[in-house]
């Protein structure tokens, strides 16, 4: 059973030791998602396994057959930037750039569990149904993910404005986002 990337139906690699980093930079060329730390501590790896973010430095490919996963090169059908990306245009979200895919990556992934009632271990109130994605709330469930340009202000307020708080009227809410 294939492997299903960005939408598209890939092989699984016959070397059970390739990483799924490895398998989407080096054997189907999608540099997008970027080799920082290569032990998981820095984030820049991160992409989507159903719906889920990981850290594809840590992942072995074959774990994956039969699995969507979803790099920063598929988080759009259309061609236009996803309103992170434009966020993080708006915001001076990145410097080097680096960082730039395991961010947004990541901040889907997160909406996402917010979206579900996830808790952080900020959440405030476990037993609630909602979460609001406060300042404390944000930097902690993305403190996986690392900049070493000093951008974490400008990530923060892109990823703010994308996706507030489930109680903001005025912004969009995450499933509308996140798809």
């Amino acid at each position: 059973m294939p492997i299903t990337i960005n939408g598209q139906s890939v092989a699984v690699p016959t070397d059970p030791r390739v990483s799924l980093l490895d398998l989407l930079r080096e054997h189907l060329h999608l540099s997008g998602t970027k080799k920082g730390c290569n032990q998981g501590a820095c984030g820049a790896c991160t992409v989507l396994a159903d719906g889920e973010r990981i850290l594809s430095c840590l992942a072995l490919a074959v774990q994956f057959e039969g699995r969507s996963v979803l790099s920063i090169e598929g988080i759009t059908d259309d061609g236009a930037l996803h309103p992170l990306q434009q966020a993080f245009i708006e915001h001076d979200g990145y410097q080097c750039g680096y960082c730039t895919p395991g961010q947004i990556c990541s901040a889907i992934g997160m909406a996402s569990e917010i979206e579900r009632g996830v808790p952080s271990a900020v959440t405030a109130d476990l037993a609630s149904d909602s979460i609001d994605l406060t300042h404390e709330e944000l930097r902690e469930r993305m403190s996986g993910n690392l900049c070493r340009c000093g951008a974490h202000n400008g990530i923060v307020d892109a990823i703010s404005e994308t996706y507030a708080s489930r109680t903001g009227a005025s912004r969009p809410a995450v499933a509308e986002i996140a798809e």
